[in-house]
Parts: C-alpha cells; sequence; structure tokens
C-alpha cells in the first residue's frame, strides 16, 4: 500500500461503531502489524513526543540495537506511513505523520470517546 493510498483512504470510523470495510481492516492491520514491536513502538513513541522532528543521531543511542536494526525499523515505520524523514547532509530526520496516528487511534475509540 503506498503513501498516498495511506493519506487518502478515510480510517476513522471506530470499531465499535460501525463494522470495517476490507480496505479500513487492512489499513489499520497495518499500521497496528508495525506497531506490534516494541522498539518500533519506542521509536514511534521518541518521534512523536520530540515535538516538530527529531534526527536519528539523537534516537539512535537510546536503543541496545545496531543502526542498521534501527533504520529497518525506521522503514517500517514509515512504509506503514506513521512518519516521515528528511535526509539533511548526513542525517536524517523524523517526524511523526499526527494524522495518521490520529486516525489509527480512532479505530479503538469507545462510547463517548468516539
Amino acid at each position: 500500500m503506498s503513501k498516498q493510498q495511506l493519506a487518502s483512504s478515510d480510517c476513522c470510523t471506530p470499531i465499535s461503531s460501525a463494522v470495517l470495510d476490507v480496505e479500513q481492516a487492512t489499513e489499520g492491520a497495518a499500521a497496528f502489524k508495525a506497531l506490534a514491536d516494541p522498539v518500533r513502538l519506542r521509536l514511534l513513541s521518541i518521534i512523536a513526543s520530540a515535538g516538530d522532528e527529531v534526527c536519528v543521531c539523537d534516537i539512535t543511542p537510546q536503543f541496545d540495537v545496531s543502526g542498521p536494526t534501527i533504520s529497518h525499523h525506521l522503514k517500517v515505520l514509515r512504509e506503514a506511513g506513521l512518519v516521515d524523514c528528511e535526509r539533511r547532509g548526513t542525517w536524517v530526520y523524523y517526524w511523526p505523520i499526527r494524522d495518521r496516528m490520529q486516525r489509527i487511534a480512532s479505530l479503538l475509540a469507545t462510547g463517548a470517546s468516539a
């Protein structure tokens, strides 16, 4: 699924309010699958809590895994549409795609929070 497809598909109906169609379920499952790894969930937490953006040089030292492993996990998060990045010289800066995170969060909304 491409970034354009992820950005354009509507995945906002809480599962407690209506049955998801195949496309919505596929999009949600891809995001949840990306987040089902503790390193990736922590990476997203670091990126999202950093404010606007964070350099990979500030992320990598926070983990006891290799740089290539961090790069792999960041790639999975990018492919799931949860983060985006930009290379500046030798460093890569990451930021969360907050509307995508909100759409995924809304899938699990219940009752008054929906």
